[in-house]
């Protein structure tokens, strides 16, 4: 039975999407399955790069059309950058494999110093290159600093004719092996500080740029290269100074975003084959979905999957509605990195319980999905990092609604051209968000919805009455404790949005709010154990554990719900 909340190759069409959209993904999709599983379960053993869908993707002017802006597009009406459809095909492309996810997910990070600059020659060679079909990459990190751009040893010293020559190494640099374009970040060695912060372009085809290797044992290529006296012409600079240091930033705000699709395309090609393999397997006389912990652990994995899902649409319309006066979408961002991939870990594991051995096998996707979904939430500096960005906004958030216009869905074909111009990257604790509780409000009457609304009120009543000490706040233990849960309430906020903006089946919902009550005590223990917390603060831990509302029928209505994807889709031999 197909399910219209998972993505189905079978009859998937994104009507929702112009023509022109829903062809591309459309074709994406036929491609993939023509080509068959074992032809990509083959490639991803062997680790063969994935010239194949390049070659496909070129043809099909497939990133020229995603990845382009309006502006720089030549008039075509194909080409915009359009958050909407970027996410869709980023769906794709993890359902099929994080290979090819990523040299996608690298071409839009090396795209954003670009069309964030005003280097009109630069803009023109980067459209030129994806009409030619060439992806991009991103040459931010280093061995000794990671994405620490503070320190960065990319060093460029002026030659004396306006531009500069560049040497150093970057490292875990994905389609560094055939970039036709690579923003490099560095600094000038005759300038001090943040003023000497340079964005440029390289072309790792010239002489002066040597591939090291590939630092990964995969089928992707993350590269180690080195600079050794590269020049870089004035036309090759992209961003100087503090600006130089916006472009890293707001190009992680608008790339890294793809985490989540790629984490839901995975677990949904890696459930399809986790249902199907227990509900036509026997053990001691009994099928296996027959034993109660098994139906549970399915039916809390759907629950997770569907709630991922969810969370990251409705974030979607966050971005594309963002502006100068509403940035919102910078707390929505550090969610879908760090709360969707880690409910991606959690989805797999609770498959990969059932299934046990068969998820080792490799002539089986769930193999690759149990390996990749690892690194997603590793790809943009740890979930500590993201928590902490997240409780910047705490505050705001909480207590201090601000009046915003409605956000509707947006799946118009429209340009997100603000993304590219989102100004300094900073003031995050001035941004003020709509009140939460009406998205909360809006569901009162589902059970789990209206016990988990308990948990969140007695979360601000502890704010209220016992907030951090100082000391606390520099216990960043005990902040990300704090933070797990101030998350859980963001995330049923979009969740809650989106339910209500697609009729989403209540059925559903209680279940997804069943998942999220249990998750909050379970966080809330956490926090009590800390050794940093306060006897008052514990009491409230212990205080809030809540179980959440019970309904049979319910679980009966969903267990058939999940039993229903049995058998939906099997991909082409």
């Amino acid at each position: 039975m197909a399910d219209s909340l998972l993505l189905d190759p079978h009859t998937y069409d994104p009507a929702h999407l112009d023509d022109t959209s829903r062809r591309l993904l459309r074709a994406t999709v036929d491609w993939f399955e023509g080509r068959g599983k074992k032809a990509l379960l083959d490639s991803y053993n062997r680790h063969e790069w994935y010239a194949d869908f390049l070659d496909f993707a070129a043809k099909e002017g497939l990133f020229a059309a995603f990845c382009t802006p309006a502006a720089d597009g030549g008039g075509d009406p194909a080409k915009r950058w359009d958050t909407a459809r970027n996410a869709a095909l980023s769906e794709i492309l993890g359902f099929y494999g994080l290979g090819y996810w990523y040299t996608w997910q690298v071409t839009v990070l090396g795209l954003g110093p670009v069309w964030q600059s005003d280097n009109a020659a630069a803009r023109a060679r980067a459209a030129a290159l994806l009409d030619d079909g060439h992806v991009m990459a991103f040459g931010l990190s280093e061995r000794a600093h990671g994405a620490d751009i503070y320190s960065t040893d990319m060093l460029l010293t002026p030659d004396g004719d306006g531009g500069f020559r560049a040497s150093g190494a970057k490292y875990y640099i994905g389609n560094g092996n055939v970039a036709g374009l690579v923003s490099v970040f560095g600094r000038r060695a005759d300038v001090e500080g943040p003023d000497g912060y340079v964005f440029f372009a390289a072309d790792s085809r010239h002489r002066a740029y040597h591939l090291v290797r590939n630092v990964v044992n995969a089928q992707m290529y993350v590269s180690e290269f080195r600079l050794a006296d590269y020049p870089v012409h004035p036309e090759d600079v992209l961003h100087t100074g503090r600006a130089a240091f916006d472009a890293a930033l707001n190009t992680v705000n608008v790339g890294k975003f793809n985490l989540c699709t790629a984490s839901i395309g995975i677990c949904e090609h890696a459930m399809y084959e986790a249902v199907t393999h227990a509900h036509n397997r026997v053990l001691y006389g009994r099928r296996v979905t027959d034993f109660p912990h098994v139906r549970r652990e399915l039916t809390d994995a759907y629950a997770r999957l569907v709630a991922m899902k969810l969370f990251s649409d409705r974030a979607v319309d966050y971005f594309r509605s963002a502006g100068p006066d509403d940035r919102r979408y910078l707390l929505f961002n550090p969610m879908t990195k760090m709360k969707v991939t880690t409910e991606g870990e959690r989805v797999v594991d609770l498959l990969w319980d059932v299934i046990a051995a068969k998820g080792f096998e490799a002539d089986t996707y769930f193999d690759k999905a149990a390996k990749d979904i690892r690194g997603l939430p590793k790809l943009e500096g740890t979930v500590h990092v993201n928590l902490t960005l997240i409780m910047k906004f705490m505050a705001n958030y909480l207590f201090h609604p601000a009046e915003h216009p409605p956000v509707p869905r947006r799946h118009d074909a429209a340009d997100d051209e603000f993304l590219f111009r989102q100004g300094p990257a900073r003031g995050l604790g001035a941004i003020r968000f709509h009140d939460w509780r009406a998205a909360y409000d809006a569901h009162a009457e589902v059970p789990n919805v209206a016990r988990f609304r308990e948990q969140a009120d007695g979360f601000c009543a502890l704010l209220a009455a016992h907030a951090p000490s100082e000391e606390q706040q520099a216990d960043l233990d005990f902040l990300l404790a704090l933070g797990q849960l101030f998350a859980l309430i963001v995330y049923g906020h979009l969740i809650l949005e989106q339910a209500g903006l697609t009729g989403l089946d209540r059925d559903v919902l209680d279940e997804i709010f069943d998942v999220l009550v249990r998750d909050f005590s379970a966080y809330a223990i956490e926090l009590h154990g800390r050794a940093a917390t306060t006897g008052e603060q514990a009491a409230w831990a212990l205080a809030h554990v809540r179980r959440p509302v019970a309904d049979p029928q319910r679980t009966a209505r969903m267990w058939a719900r999940v039993a229903g994807l049995s058998g939906a889709y099997e991909m082409r031999p």
